[in-house]
């Protein structure tokens, strides 16, 4: 099946491997992930309700019918990576929902996914930004297990435990392309951030389930595989992975020591610490963009990190 073919918002990456843009917040902000092998696929993570057109056109582009998608795999049960899975599923009748065990059951009744994402957002954002959520029938939904191994046509598809962005967070290996599908656990990577071709990258901290050191154990964990890609939801395919998670390492330690310092006026003063964090690091890393581009760039991200740190803050 040639790249070719596929509409201008999905990419041939190889190995059977297609990312496609939801379209969510910005171009090349939030990516889901089709794997096709020997005529049967998986998506990886779907973003929200009004991203499924997408995912399905993806599919007609491949020649492949609806029946051909065996598993629907969200890393974890944030709207952006899984608020479109109970939507898509209605297209999709051979599928089965393998989700984190922690999530499964918000992803079978959202009420409660719901509400919580509209403490946070509220109702206006998340009718805008999400749409209404559809629950997933118990029969066609399976949680994961540490080490669980999907066969996608006799393809292997590894899943572990990665808590410390979401303690209900797995990521999915494929020896393959020896990459990781990421979700949240190994950050965020922005393709306007590249310079010369290398990438930079943060930790999310979005609320309410941030553990530094859990994440840290993570990442470590995907690194003992010696990967040779990560593919991370926002956005896209990244490689030179062990610089990559020693970047990450000390970020999320500088986080931390952003979070600890602040006093009065936690929440801005988090947000201002970090901005100051990421820009240094971003300058080290050669980007030329000024302070005003690198806070509109990140203005989402700076907010839901510091929320998430201030969650965090008062749990230790």
């Amino acid at each position: 099946m040639n790249s070719a073919i596929l509409p201008d918002h999905s990419e041939d990456l190889g190995h059977g491997i297609f990312a496609i843009d939801t379209g969510f917040t910005r171009p090349r902000f939030d990516a889901a992930y089709l794997i096709v092998e020997q005529g049967r696929a998986a998506f990886i993570d779907t973003g929200t309700n009004f991203s499924v057109p997408r995912l399905l056109e993806a599919l007609d582009a491949l020649g492949l019918p609806r029946t051909a998608v065996d598993y629907v795999i969200p890393t974890h049960v944030h709207l952006d990576h899984a608020g479109g899975v109970g939507l898509l599923m209605q297209s999709l009748p051979q599928a089965t929902l393998i989700c984190h065990p922690r999530g499964l059951r918000h992803l079978v009744d959202p009420t409660q996914l719901w509400a919580s994402a509209t403490a946070v957002y509220g109702p206006e954002e998340m009718a805008r930004s999400y749409g209404e959520l559809v629950p997933v029938p118990a029969a066609r939904a399976r949680a994961s297990s540490d080490e669980m191994v999907l066969e996608l046509a006799g393809r292997p598809l590894r899943l572990i435990d990665t808590p410390g962005h979401a303690k209900h967070h797995h990521c999915i290996w494929d020896a393959r392309s020896r990459g990781w599908f990421t979700g949240d656990t190994f950050g965020l990577s922005y393709r306007e951030l590249d310079i010369a071709g290398q990438a930079w990258a943060l930790p999310t901290s979005t609320p309410v389930q941030f553990e530094p050191e859990a994440m840290k154990a993570s990442i470590a964990r995907m690194l003992a595989t010696e990967p040779e890609c990560l593919y991370l939801t926002h956005y896209g395919r990244v490689r030179e992975v062990a610089r990559l998670a020693a970047l990450l390492n000390e970020l999320i330690d500088g986080m931390v020591r952003v979070a600890r310092q602040a006093q009065a006026e936690r929440h801005e003063r988090i947000k201002q610490g970090l901005l100051d964090l990421y820009a240094t690091s971003l300058r080290a890393h050669g980007s030329t963009l000024s302070q005003a581009q690198m806070t509109e760039l990140l203005a989402l991200d700076l907010e839901l990190n510091a929320q998430g740190l201030e969650v965090w803050l008062t749990k230790n």
